[in-house]
């Protein structure tokens, strides 16, 4: 019954802090001629309400795909035809064609953070309560510190709830399907995940760990016998998942193309903007979009992606383990973040959100990298006049991880899972006594180095001659720890000692 009250709790602050930050500034307010993600997810009700489905994803006299047109899967339209529906009963002047371009209103922006807030209150909420609710092996009060920590993560708040956009859905998904995996329920974990990437392409980060990891579970039970069964069923609910999803463009071969286009526009370039990932830190001394054509830089980033998520994909495969598929989700995911076509800055979160998943066994390394993530979106967050909720939720969140699990604390190699590792290491006695000492450093250092590049990204002007002087100095550094998080990740992964011991998959 405590543990019940405690939760109500958590989620009510959680729903408060977002409610609060909502109350602030969005992308794009009072900018036109574009605006920015608030204007175009409104614009995409506007669209998925007056048009017919066959001219959702194609460019016409109504549908100018040019500003702001639809680049997502089925299931993001249908949710914007969902709301621009309610949004009609309301105030048709919100969803008219055309006239509604760049409408701004405070009833209007009411409307709008509602539909973000209670998708999160529906959809991830809930699947993080149930995930916390089922850890194994944990107490009562570890249970809701893990909640409470996960649900005041800054990053996803800030970006979903401050700059504008709707995360929670496809990231609420994905941590259904990887709920009902943790309970063996195979099937309706392949739902779950199908649903999420056929509500954002971005999902595809998180696939190659949900597919070797059931894949290694077919093999696990035998391909001649029960694992052959299960794969077959898994391959029919994937394909009428995906039916489903796209049962309305599936009539016309021409529209199924034309959605997958917009879906992945490889025309657009390596990167955009200053993301933290290795090609835009790279750029400040190469300029690797000028030097090399873009099917090059297409396929360059393939390759290096590949290879660099392949070790943890072949262990998942070879020794399927759910601690082993969710370190294999935070590494897939990262590879992709670094190493991929096309990134954007708020892509990170398809790497934070697994971290989450692991704040309970690994809650020092764990807290570091979701600072990380929430700083390497400064520049977009300062863009969108959203500092003040920056400031105040990322010290929050950071004191609530050390009032939660005394991060600061749990340092040592084996706190660390890394003791399989050192051991492996010659000379592992001889240094092993100030490891913790070390990484608490460490950790102080890149803290007090996130609070001044923060402090002057936001009270120092930069100089006329380097106007991203800041905007670069966050990328790098965030590029930097990320890359040294990717080896981290991997290494926990590769020597992990715990999955080998756990019970055979039957």
């Amino acid at each position: 019954m405590e543990k019940c009250s405690l939760m109500t709790l958590t989620v009510l602050l959680a729903l408060t802090v977002r409610w609060a930050v909502s109350l602030g500034s969005y992308s794009g307010a009072g900018k036109p001629p574009m605006y920015g993600d608030y204007e175009a997810q409104r614009h995409w009700q506007e669209i998925t309400y007056n048009l017919p489905i066959r001219q959702w994803y194609f460019n016409t006299s109504d549908n100018n795909l040019l500003y702001w047109g639809l680049d997502y899967p089925p299931l993001t339209a249908y949710h914007s035809f969902v709301c621009a529906y309610i949004a009609k009963l309301i105030n048709p002047d919100w969803v008219a064609l055309h006239t509604s371009r760049g409408y701004e209103s405070q009833p209007h922006k009411l409307f709008m953070r509602t539909t973000v807030f209670v998708a999160d209150l529906l959809v991830y909420i809930p699947a993080v309560i149930l995930y916390c609710f089922s850890l194994k092996e944990t107490s009562a009060k570890k249970k809701v510190s893990s909640a409470l920590c996960i649900l005041l993560y800054p990053g996803l708040i800030l970006i979903d709830h401050g700059h504008f956009q709707y995360n929670s859905v496809s990231l609420g998904l994905a941590l259904w399907a990887v709920l009902c995996l943790s309970h063996d329920w195979d099937l309706l974990g392949s739902v779950a995940f199908c649903l999420a990437l056929n509500y954002k392409q971005m999902e595809l980060y998180h696939s190659l760990p949900f597919f070797c990891y059931l894949l290694g579970k077919c093999f696990k039970k035998g391909l001649k016998g029960k694992g052959l069964v299960l794969l077959a069923k898994l391959a029919g609910t994937v394909l009428v998942s995906f039916a489903a999803c796209w049962l309305p463009f599936g009539t016309d071969v021409e529209q199924i193309m034309q959605v997958l286009r917009r879906l992945f526009p490889i025309d657009r370039g390596l990167f955009e903007d200053k993301v933290a990932n290795i090609w835009c830190s790279l750029s400040v001394l190469i300029k690797i979009k000028n030097v090399i054509s873009p099917r090059t830089q297409l396929k360059l980033s393939f390759a290096v992606t590949f290879l660099s998520l392949l070790p943890a994909c072949i262990k998942l495969t070879v020794q399927p383990s759910l601690r082993g598929f969710k370190f294999a989700l935070v590494s897939c995911a990262l590879s992709f973040f670094l190493f991929s076509f096309q990134v954007h800055e708020k892509s990170i979160l398809l790497v934070s959100v697994p971290v989450c998943l692991i704040i309970n066994e690994i809650p020092f390394m764990a807290t570091w990298f979701l600072l990380v993530s929430t700083f390497s979106l400064l520049p977009l967050l300062l863009k969108d006049e959203l500092l003040l909720p920056y400031a105040v939720t990322t010290p929050a969140f950071l004191a609530v991880c050390l009032a939660s699990f005394s991060i600061l604390e749990k340092t040592s190699a084996e706190d660390l899972q890394l003791k399989a590792f050192s051991l492996s290491l010659k000379g592992y006695v001889s240094w092993v006594k100030s490891f913790p000492r070390i990484v608490r450093s460490l950790f102080l250092l890149s803290v007090a180095l996130m609070g001044a590049l923060s402090a002057l990204s936001a009270a120092v002007p930069p100089p006329p001659r380097l106007p991203d002087l800041f905007p670069l100095a966050v990328a790098v550094v965030s590029c930097l720890h990320f890359l040294l998080f990717l080896l981290y990740f991997n290494v926990v992964m590769l020597w992990d000692s715990k999955s080998r011991g756990q019970k055979k998959i039957s």
